[in-house]
């Protein structure tokens, strides 16, 4: 419980420093594969996302399912050279509740000293229909660049405790956040490779992995493929189909 104080104290601090810092308000976090990334949207910039995750080749009588379309919407708040702010909303049809809201603020990479890595203190999953979709996931993340070899990232959750749960109904609502990403400039720079890891055997926790690449400048794609730590609780493996515009 006093850790999902802490993060939750850090989020509302967030929350209440987006009015003081911008007049737009909204959130969809900027993410990997499956978790969210240190990155945020560029001031001005709307983001629209649509992602699919569904079984492939699996008869449904097998476990085969597809989860609902997630709609993603996510505004650009803040952009300088110290920190970034995005909000936004998504919208998961078909669903009797469809609703979550999100957020993240970002220490950028680099910007308070040499060698300082990129901050990110966030929630995401902030449903509105409680004890049915408030997941309510807040996370600190940490990500550094390093030469060649791409950028790793490393960080914490907790959620709530009365929906993230094990197969056997026990909270099991925090874990661990990990990614390492990188552009394929040696094939292409516009392709793009990310693996990532929640923890914990709630409906979140997962392996997963993609390429993604970018059409245009404010066009991309993402392929990629999902290994759920606990398939009682969240389902048969899922390939994601991300479409991802800028304007």
């Amino acid at each position: 419980m006093r850790k999902y104080w802490l993060f939750s104290s850090a989020v509302f601090a967030a929350f209440i420093m987006a009015p003081m810092l911008s007049g737009l308000a909204g959130a969809t976090p900027s993410t990997q594969i499956w978790i969210p990334s240190t990155d945020t949207q560029a001031a001005r910039t709307i983001h629209v996302g649509v992602d699919n995750y569904n079984t492939f080749f699996k008869k449904k009588n097998d476990g085969g399912f597809s989860a609902p379309t997630t709609y993603g919407l996510t505004v650009g708040l803040v952009d300088t050279t110290y920190v970034g702010l995005e909000a936004g909303l998504d919208l998961k049809e078909q669903s009797d509740d469809p609703l979550y809201l999100n957020l993240k603020l970002q220490i950028k990479e680099d910007s308070v000293a040499q060698f300082f890595p990129a901050i990110a203190i966030g929630a995401y999953e902030l449903g509105s229909k409680d004890d049915v979709t408030n997941a309510n996931i807040a996370y600190v993340l940490f990500a550094k660049t390093l030469p060649v070899i791409g950028r790793i990232s490393a960080g914490y959750y907790v959620g709530n405790k009365d929906l993230l749960v094990d197969s056997s109904g026990q909270s099991d609502n925090d874990g661990v956040l990990l990614s390492f990403d990188r552009t394929l400039a040696e094939i292409d720079d516009r392709l793009w490779f990310a693996i990532d890891y929640m923890g914990a055997q709630n409906a979140y926790g997962a392996l997963s992995f993609g390429l993604a690449w970018r059409f245009a400048p404010q066009i991309s794609a993402i392929v990629g493929y999902d290994i759920y730590n606990n398939t009682e609780v969240a389902g048969e493996n899922t390939v994601t189909v991300q479409l991802d515009v800028d304007f």
